[in-house]
């Protein structure tokens, strides 16, 4: 059974790579994770974020929006305190601001799910890459999305973290050719 290249040595790395990256996400909750977790990776591994991930669930009320948006300056004195997240000041206050934004970004579109994916015209878009080094690190829906969401209010959202966080919730598709995952996360 053939991976994408970076998906082949650590267990943590295959099983989310073999369950999760790349699958359309549709539901607000998970993509504010998601959102969350990307914004933390900025300057390091996936794999270090991957890692940390349950004590982020902990640490950010299970990425429920609302109850984060709610966190106050003593909160985030708190999380800086947790050894389960990556405690940086900057990223822990960006992402109660990001709680905000998405909250303001839900009231004005109904759903996170309706907007962001307009950014791909509501599809996923199937890129056709056959080796790791051609796959980008951003793209002109990322750039958009990114810009978009700085003029929202939203933090650590530069365009290569939007593109990951696209890929990550399957608004694009891009495992390689040859990955047996492909064809499976196409709707």
């Amino acid at each position: 059974m053939e991976r994408c290249g970076w998906a082949v040595k650590d267990p943590d790395y295959i099983q989310y790579h073999d369950e999760e990256w790349g699958v359309p996400v549709h539901d607000d909750q998970k993509l504010f994770e998601f959102l969350i977790l990307e914004g933390a990776q900025a300057g390091l591994s996936w794999l270090t974020i991957l890692k940390r991930r349950e004590g982020y669930r902990n640490a950010f009320a299970g990425f429920d929006a609302e109850k984060v948006a709610g966190f106050t300056g003593q909160k985030i004195k708190e999380l800086l305190l947790d050894p389960g997240i990556i405690r940086n000041r900057l990223k822990v206050a960006a992402a109660v601001t990001n709680a905000r934004a998405f909250l303001k970004v839900q009231e004005a579109f109904g759903s996170f799910d309706a907007y962001s994916w307009r950014f791909v015209d509501g599809k996923q878009k199937i890129n056709a890459f056959r080796h790791l080094k051609d796959v980008p690190a951003t793209s002109k829906e990322s750039d958009a999305f990114s810009k978009d969401l700085k003029q929202r209010g939203f933090k650590f959202v530069g365009s290569t973290i939007i593109y990951a966080h696209m890929q990550a919730v399957g608004m694009v598709n891009d495992h390689l050719v040859s990955c047996f995952r492909y064809q499976e996360v196409m709707p």
